[in-house]
């Protein structure tokens, strides 16, 4: 029989199951991980922030994506600590595990809202370059912005408020780190109105992002197919190549947990493919638009000259 200890303020989290050996260097690999997301993200924002000639549309996009980033990876901290500790001592408060959860899915959802942005940035500055400066003022770009963290705010909000009103009867987080799904599976209450609306965040979420990306990018080649102008063409592939690898990316990361989780006897390698989700993108996003960008790669340049002049 299961014991049951009603709306505890203490959580147990299950955290990884690894082995003695295997236990060391998955450490080492996830701080080392973890401290090149911090360092790449947080100098790509810095350098966007401090550099005048990239307070542009792309560029203040890439800074949104760079502070989603080290947000999203916030969940790694505790998971270190977690490492090293035996797993009756994996404790966090109920709070703290609400707001882990709320951070996680807010930053997931932005990956998608973010980069739907960019991609419209990207299909306005190729299909109507001479309206670009007339369509992408500061003030749309403002908008756009507060729109794609807004309504991650209002919908994780919506998805986390329908899990608090639960009553928990339960304390362990079968989970690396807190999320939705962990956090009412604590109940023994009926689920059903969470099960339906988590479902339909995800169908919503993933079948606006998919769709707008398949409907700027078919305009996109539509216009370089019909188009004779070869600067435009080796522009567009530049560009849009790099955004639609960071898209692919996130999308085949987000999809390998979906399909996990199909497979309980997996639940191990389910958990690490959760913690990939967010490293892997997250280490290869700066990397990518970092080095694409000319802009940066000037800015990298003229750094290192006077370096070694200080």
């Amino acid at each position: 029989m299961e014991n049951y200890t009603y709306n505890s303020d203490t959580l147990q989290l299950e955290g990884l199951n690894v082995s003695e050996d295997f236990k060391y260097p998955l450490f080492l690999f996830l701080f080392f991980s973890y401290l090149f997301i911090i360092v790449a993200n947080l100098s790509i924002a810095v350098l966007v922030f401090i550099d005048k000639n990239l307070h542009q549309p792309m560029y203040l996009l890439f800074f949104n994506l760079s502070v989603n980033d080290i947000l999203g990876n916030s969940i790694l901290p505790r998971l270190l600590v977690n490492m090293l500790l035996p797993p009756s001592e994996r404790l966090i408060s109920y709070y703290e595990c609400v707001v882990q959860a709320f951070t996680v899915h807010v930053c997931s959802t932005c990956s998608h809202t973010v980069l739907m942005i960019m991609a419209f940035d990207r299909y306005v500055a190729i299909c109507n370059p001479l309206r670009y400066a007339v369509i992408m003022t500061n003030k749309m770009l403002i908008k756009l912005t507060v729109s794609a963290w807004g309504v991650a705010f209002v919908l994780v909000g919506i998805l986390l408020g329908l899990t608090i009103r639960l009553n928990r009867c339960r304390t362990m987080i079968k989970s690396s780190y807190c999320n939705n799904a962990s956090l009412f599976k604590l109940s023994c209450e009926n689920a059903f109105i969470n099960n339906i609306y988590g479902l339909t965040f995800t169908v919503v979420l993933f079948t606006s992002s998919i769709g707008t990306m398949v409907l700027t990018y078919t305009k996109i080649t539509v216009v370089c197919l019909t188009s004779k102008n070869k600067s435009l063409n080796s522009k567009a592939l530049k560009t849009c190549s790099t955004h639609l690898a960071v898209y692919l990316i996130m999308l085949l990361s987000g999809f390998s947990i979906i399909i996990l989780h199909r497979f309980p006897q997996y639940s191990d390698y389910r958990r690490f493919a959760t913690i990939l989700y967010h490293i892997i993108p997250s280490s290869l996003n700066p990397i990518i638009y970092g080095m694409q960008s000319k802009e940066i790669r000037r800015f990298l340049s003229k750094s290192k000259k006077v370096l070694p002049s200080l």
